[in-house]
């Protein structure tokens, strides 16, 4: 590999890194899910806390991703893990979905604002179908 080759690969990966990286801080900042987290816990004494978490979970991800670890954990650890994961992706999307006003802007648009609670639940089991379809059938 050439000295340019090597060049442009470490001009694109900071590139990358730094757009990737911009986008996680707007998401955090112009979302406010922080703050809406912090206020609905009633935690804004323990802030430091959270930076200190979000900079740590970012390292450790990253050196993560690009490191080839693995962990002999037991399935039921491994299904715990899961299961905090998809918790996690689905307090963020419940979040967003808060945040932005998703539903009931859906639910007017497509007339349906009386039955706000169907389709929550029509959105949910279909999350929930899928997952399991997916699990189920396409993971070794």
């Amino acid at each position: 590999m050439t000295s340019v080759n090597v060049l442009l690969t470490i001009v694109i990966g900071l590139g990358g890194g730094l757009m990737v990286g911009c986008g996680f801080v707007a998401f955090l900042t112009v979302l406010g899910i922080l703050p809406r987290l912090m206020q609905l816990t009633k935690t804004m004494k323990y802030i430091q806390g959270y930076e200190w978490a979000i900079i740590s979970g970012t390292i450790v991800g990253v050196w993560f991703s690009l490191n080839l670890v693995y962990f002999p954990l037991f399935p039921t650890l491994i299904a715990l893990i899961g299961l905090a994961h998809g918790i996690f992706v689905g307090m963020l999307a419940a979040a967003l979905t808060e945040v932005l006003n998703v539903f009931p802007i859906l639910a007017k648009r497509i007339g349906i604002d009386d039955r706000l609670a169907i389709l929550l639940m029509a959105i949910v089991l279909g999350k929930i179908v899928g997952s399991l379809f997916h699990w189920m059938y396409f993971t070794s």
